[in-house]
């Protein structure tokens, strides 16, 4: 049996991505930057923007001369590609942007290759000493990895699995707002996969818990990395079983069934969440259920 939301929705996260990927090939390696290559710069949780493109040019007057620590990203259009942390100077032409900014509402943003920089650079922090015996940790001489000496082992960077899932009844589906974010899209349920639970498993236990509802039929429909600040977003479609809406408050702020035609703002199509959420819109229009029998 396949599915052909799930076969829509995977061809329009290759083509969303083929253009960054074109552009971007990722790759690690322990060389410093040299004068003129690439550099992603964040000032804290945000990008260091030059008004022309992506990136700044490692030694340029923006740097106002320091030489900070840098991990390489691979190559964007056959140059070598760096990630750093620089303070926000204020040099002119400058734009300070927020990582949320530029991968919702900034059209043409290299979503894959910012989310990437941002996560790698995390990891490497958060990382400087071994979670086991606490020695220093120093790079790995063949991996992107941090690497204990003492304990020979190495820390790769940090995924978290979180389940996001768009659930329908009938000609309906269900979105919910945030009792944490202040932007006023409602989007959808979502969670962290909990241990010992199958990706199933948790798309049913977080509906629960966060709705009350159960729900059926649970199939996979694709995924996204999204790095606030580490996971790995695997989206579902699920079918309305049961229940009635009992939100949980510290999660949700408010939940309701909406049609296609008469709902919400929902989140860009540049995130899972709102590629699921057309793809269903989709499939409820052409009337089909979206199933396709070999």
């Amino acid at each position: 049996m396949w599915y052909i939301s799930g076969l829509v929705f995977r061809q329009q996260e290759r083509q969303g991505m083929a253009d960054d990927k074109a552009q971007w090939v990722p790759g690690w390696n322990e060389a410093s930057p040299e004068q003129g290559d690439l550099l992603l710069a964040f000032t804290g949780n945000s990008i260091l923007k030059p008004a022309d493109g992506w990136f700044l040019r490692w030694g340029g007057p923006e740097m106002g001369g320091s030489r900070p620590e840098a991990l390489s990203l691979g190559a964007w259009e056959g140059r070598p590609l760096y990630v750093t942390m620089l303070p926000d100077t204020g040099v002119p032409g400058m734009q300070t942007l927020s990582l949320r900014e530029a991968m919702l509402l900034t059209p043409g943003a290299p979503v894959d290759l910012l989310s990437t920089g941002y996560q790698v650079w995390q990891w490497w922090q958060d990382h400087r000493y071994c979670g086991r015996c606490g020695e220093k940790t120093g790079a790995h001489p063949r991996e992107r990895a941090r690497w204990c000496n003492r304990c020979g082992i190495p820390w790769y960077p940090r995924i978290a699995p979180c389940i996001i899932t768009v659930i329908r009844r009938g000609d309906r589906f269900l979105l919910a707002k945030s009792a944490r974010v202040t932007r006023n899209f409602y989007s959808l349920i979502a969670g962290f996969v909990e241990p010992g639970e199958n990706l199933e498993q948790a798309v049913a236990r977080e509906v629960m818990e966060e709705t009350g509802l159960a729900v059926t039929n649970i199939r996979y429909q694709g995924s996204q990395p999204w790095p606030f600040p580490h996971q790995l977003m695997l989206g579902f479609f699920a079918d309305y079983e049961s229940g009635e809406l009992r939100l949980q408050e510290d999660e949700l702020a408010d939940a309701g069934w909406f049609t296609v035609d008469e709902h919400p703002p929902v989140p860009p199509d540049t995130t899972i969440a709102g590629r699921l959420i057309n793809v269903l819109k989709a499939e409820m229009t052409a009337g089909n259920g979206g199933r396709h029998h070999d």
